[in-house]
């Protein structure tokens, strides 16, 4: 076996390395490491450790500057006006508790095996090296189109709020193309800044986070007063046409549903909290508090918020894209100033969603370049901060150059198609985790069930989105519900589970992944076209990365015993619990 670093000595060895490639992938691709050696020999590349500062309330205040961005004061008009009128408040209940469905298989995960690596560690012990990258490579770059155009949002909202145009923060360059041609040096001063602050301290950071997010808060509470003052109760029924459809639901059962798919995405953001598990004094007790009490009331948040807007005006006279705005702009007796109000609430919204953010894009870089799949250099936590300053000044430095000079128009307030595919794949490896103990169960049985469930519920959601409506169409979606509930309740009762969580498990077992994986692909499946384009694209890009570069770093890495052997040679987690002893109560 070749030595450490061999693969890239010089063109030969490389040239040679390539020549080897099929043999190494077939050797790298699908090997997988424990939780054991994630939280020993995995970690200790960082060379200086995390210092464990965090406590239940820093995550639940993570959680929540996570979530509740500048998204939703579009998300809300949208979903209200075009899906589902004034049940647009049933609708951000149903994906809240869906959202909190999906929060419990991150919660296990991280409980058990607390670690900043969040979705790519849990991948990396289940499906392997391969999944593990593919996923983690797209949600970075998921994060950092986001993070820069969010940048770019904040100097929009900001203008507004105190009544300064956003051509007066940004330098127009005629030479370049449409979209690269505005230069925004406010956007790359504020990502800069935050970048400093998470590398300065993580704890720090907690502290800048909790006071934007209580002032955020403080913002939001008063909307949703005014709303409820200056609103009137009969506009939760009565539209402001007659010749429209009236009542609380106008669309249906079908546009509560549809709304929900909509508002699911102004939950997003919780994912980022799992990178802080191996930052938490107490993870067995402190995540699940974190993670679960943010989405608790962000629900909350989000349906008062729906109720306030729904009482301001009727749902067909409701602006999509500035609904709270657009309600108080048009008021002719002197509330017109509210609309400033929002817009500065609005900034400190997306002050926070960036912040945490960054924290978690730093953290997943650092534990991918602690598997050798990247540079180890990302890998470094710097002795005196406890934060890994090298994955976030380069991603910080990165961003901002985005940020600079691209508009970039994603999806639905910069939410886009990596981090939903995360999730799913998050929530399919949680089954597989519970059902497969590696080298002594036959994985097939769950692998057939998880391929099985996500076809029908691709097959669910294309009878959704695309067969026109009618008792066909009723008929197709009730035998795809059906043959959905008996695969669960056959391989729940055919395959038993293959090991119990010590510290805190996800209840009703499959029923909670299922219902986070059928979630999952019904939203993918009401995207728009150029975001497959992307994905597609950041995928193709990640596979060419991991070819040319990461199996020939990994499988070195391996020959010099630096991290685990193939699959078939690891040891079973399940004789290593003992390990964990440390997180508990």
């Amino acid at each position: 076996m070749e030595s450490h670093g061999s693969s890239f000595s010089g063109l030969d060895s490389y040239f040679r390395a390539l020549a080897q490639t099929p043999a190494r992938l077939a050797r790298r691709a699908c090997s997988v490491s424990t939780s054991h050696e994630e939280m020993s020999q995995v970690k200790a590349r960082s060379g200086s450790v995390m210092q464990r500062t965090l406590r239940w309330y820093d995550l639940v205040g993570f959680g929540i500057g996570g979530m509740v961005g500048a998204g939703v004061f579009v998300i809300t008009g949208h979903a209200s006006r075009l899906r589902a009128g004034p049940s647009v408040v049933i609708s951000y209940a149903i994906a809240g508790l869906c959202a909190l469905l999906s929060s419990f298989c991150y919660t296990e995960f991280a409980v058990d095996m607390p670690v900043a690596g969040g979705a790519f560690s849990y991948l990396r012990v289940t499906f392997g090296e391969f999944a593990a990258f593919l996923t983690g490579a797209n949600l970075i770059m998921d994060y950092v189109m986001s993070n820069a155009a969010v940048a770019r949002g904040f100097t929009a909202y900001l203008g507004s709020a105190i009544g300064i145009s956003t051509s007066k923060w940004r330098l127009v360059i005629h030479g370049l193309p449409d979209g690269f041609n505005e230069i925004d040096t406010f956007a790359v001063l504020v990502v800069l800044a935050i970048t400093l602050i998470i590398c300065y301290s993580t704890r720090e950071s907690s502290l800048v986070n909790m006071l934007l997010t209580i002032l955020h808060i403080l913002f939001i509470g008063f909307v949703i007063l005014m709303g409820f003052w200056k609103g009137d109760w009969k506009n939760f029924t009565q539209p402001a046409n007659p010749n429209n459809p009236s009542g609380f639901f106008p669309f249906g059962a079908p546009g509560v549903f549809n709304g929900a798919a909509m508002v699911y995405l102004s939950y997003i953001g919780y994912d980022a909290v799992s990178t802080l598990a191996e930052e938490v004094h107490n993870p067995v007790k402190d995540i699940p508090i974190g993670v679960s009490g943010s989405v608790i009331i962000v629900t909350i948040l989000y349906c008062l918020m729906a109720a306030s807007m729904s009482m301001l005006l009727p749902y067909d006279m409701i602006d999509a894209d500035a609904p709270f705005s657009a309600a108080f702009r048009g008021e002719s007796d002197g509330w017109h100033w509210v609309s400033n109000v929002i817009g500065m609430g609005a900034s400190f919204g997306i002050l926070t969603s960036l912040l945490v953010a960054m924290l978690g894009q730093a953290r997943y870089l650092c534990v991918i370049g602690r598997s050798n799949v990247v540079p180890a250099w990302f890998a470094r936590v710097h002795p005196k901060t406890s934060t890994p300053v090298n994955a976030s000044a380069f991603l910080g430095i990165f961003t901002a150059a985005i940020a600079l000079f691209t508009d970039l128009n994603v999806l639905l307030n910069l939410v886009s198609i990596g981090t939903l595919f995360v999730f799913y794949m998050v929530a399919n490896a949680l089954v597989y985790r519970r059902y497969v103990a590696i080298g002594a169960t036959n994985p097939w049985p769950t692998l057939s069930f998880l391929c099985s469930f996500s076809f029908t519920s691709i097959l669910f959601t294309l009878i959704w989105h695309f067969m026109p409506n009618g008792k066909g169409k009723a008929f197709m979606l009730g035998a795809c519900a059906v043959i959905v509930i008996a695969i669960i309740q056959l391989f729940h009762c055919i395959v038993p589970q293959a090991r119990k969580p010590e510290f805190w498990g996800v209840p009703l077992m499959p029923w909670i992944p299922c219902a986070s994986i059928f979630l999952n692909i019904f939203l993918l499946g009401s995207l728009d076209g150029p975001s497959y384009v992307r994905f597609v694209f950041f995928s193709a890009l990640a596979v060419l990365v991991y070819v040319l570069y990461s199996v020939h770093a990994s499988f070195d890495a391996e020959g010099g015993g630096s991290i685990g052997q193939k699959n078939g040679e690891i040891a079973r987690e399940s004789d290593e619990s003992e390990d964990h002893n440390s997180f508990k109560v």
